[in-house]
């Protein structure tokens, strides 16, 4: 095995989807797969089982990520061990408060193993090089460069009644105590009947709205990469496909910094090996 194949591997675990891994790690589904199938006859067992929406780990998954993310985080540290300090490019990037966090972790990486960067995080509206933002909060003087969609679902109390529902309809939730959180996306699903929601209270992150909703307060309307990272809460479809899309956004009229510019250059090049995939 090696170093390549692990950070598949890792990317896999953390993704829970071969697509989503070959996105974060800048390579074809195919080049993923081949690396799996490698390590597993290497290891003489199953990493991964295969269904309609991913892959699942199994445990011997489990017991060898540890393992794999040591190794990964031991050959950056030698890596980086003997490398000069460089004169350092900083570049700040604007994240809106309700991203999915493992993919942007996934994301960034490429920015934050550079030697040259200095990456700066501010909020969404602050100045900055570029935004990672929901296209719904694009600006007309942007340019935007999709990097993932996702869509929405219902956030709701384990203890729940709904929770006995797979998949909830915009009545089930018509007299619910319900998490506002004042998005449009979220507005979408209620629609005209938005008015008779009976707002329960109002989170001012997701980090708050999941709390809220583990503390059985009332029901959130969130990204599915939200509520799937919590492990407090239940999580159910809901019948309106409500999805938002996730970029990069930049001033058309201003120069990107250097390192902007080839991590666009990836982004677009990975974009157009999807649309090929799908074509």
């Amino acid at each position: 095995m090696d170093i390549r194949e692990l950070r598949y591997f890792a990317a896999v675990y953390r993704e829970r989807n071969l697509t989503a891994a070959a996105r974060a790690c800048f390579v074809s589904q195919p080049s993923i797969s081949t690396a799996i199938t490698s390590l597993e006859a290497e290891l003489g067992t199953t990493l991964f089982i295969r269904h309609k929406k991913g892959v699942a780990p199994t445990a011997s998954a489990e017991q060898f990520h540890a393992l794999a993310r040591r190794i990964i985080d031991e050959a950056d540290a030698a890596r980086n061990l003997f490398r000069k300090p460089a004169t350092r490019t900083t570049v700040t990037l604007g994240l809106m408060r309700t991203l999915d966090v493992p993919r942007t972790i996934a994301l960034l990486k490429p920015l934050t193993a550079r030697a040259d960067i200095a990456l700066r995080l501010v909020a969404s509206d602050e100045r900055a090089d570029a935004r990672i933002i929901s296209k719904t909060m694009l600006r007309s003087d942007e340019h935007f460069v999709a990097l993932w969609s996702e869509r929405y679902v219902a956030a709701l109390p384990p203890s729940h009644p709904l929770t006995l529902k797979e998949k909830l309809r915009t009545a089930d939730l018509a007299d619910a105590a319900l998490i506002d959180r004042c998005h449009c996306e979220q507005s979408e699903f209620f629609g005209r009947r938005s008015h008779r929601r009976q707002t329960a209270a109002i989170a001012q992150s997701e980090d708050w709205a999941m709390a809220l909703v583990a503390a059985g307060v009332g029901i959130a309307i969130v990204p599915e990469g939200v509520a799937r990272g919590n492990p407090d809460v239940a999580v159910r479809e809901i019948e309106v496909k409500v999805e938002r899309e996730v970029g990069l956004a930049y001033l058309e009229s201003a120069p990107l910094a250097d390192a902007l510019k080839e991590f666009v250059r990836k982004l677009q090049k990975q974009r157009l090996a999807r649309t090929a995939l799908r074509g």
